[in-house]
């Protein structure tokens, strides 16, 4: 079933009645996206969340010289959107690709928000992710501040470790902040010792 991950994440925080889940199923829209393919671009308007079932989405940025700056990797079971966006309706700052072929249930700013004032339980899920993911955003801050490269990556092998293996270096590279060469020296560096 399509839905059962979602379905699941939601019943750690509040059994869910067949009816409650029958409404909810009713409002996520099921989507297989295809590797690079985009979800969202940079200057589009953020309309919908989304819900991994299989497979990797990234969040990123590119500056002004073309480097991206990868803020999120959605594995399965993670959630992703440009919140900004989503909450406002101005342009995304981020896009939204797949790096492989990715399964995702998707639910539009209006249903989400009928689905929390029908159903607690689920409001309740989507505050308790919402806290999780604003002290996530917080503490990676703090990180890129006060830690040495090697300590975000290991970071970062802690937050994503089904992606530590299948990732391009590159994107972890951008992820932790560092250039591609210095990931690819540090990780050489440290296997020698």
């Amino acid at each position: 079933m399509q839905h059962q991950l979602l379905l699941d994440s939601i019943a750690k925080y509040g059994t869910l009645s067949a009816d409650e889940q029958q409404e909810i199923i009713s409002h996520f829209h099921y989507k297989k996206i295809k590797k690079k393919q985009f979800l969202l671009e940079t200057g589009d308007v953020s309309n919908r969340s989304i819900f991994v079932i299989s497979g990797c989405l990234r969040s990123y940025a590119v500056d002004k010289n073309g480097t991206e700056h990868v803020l999120q990797f959605a594995p399965s079971g993670w959630w992703i959107t440009d919140m900004r966006s989503y909450l406002t309706g101005e342009p995304a700052r981020l896009s939204i690709d797949a790096i492989e072929e990715t399964e995702v249930l998707y639910i539009s700013k209006l249903d989400f928000e009928e689905l929390n004032a029908s159903i607690p339980k689920f409001e309740h899920f989507n505050r308790v992710l919402t806290q999780k993911a604003l002290a996530t955003y917080q503490h990676r801050q703090i990180d890129n501040t006060i830690l040495s490269a090697m300590e975000r990556y290991a970071n970062f092998c802690e937050l994503y470790p089904s992606l530590i293996r299948s990732l391009p270096q590159k994107q972890v590279a951008s992820y932790i902040g560092v250039a591609p060469e210095f990931l690819s020296k540090m990780l050489n560096t440290t296997l020698v010792k």
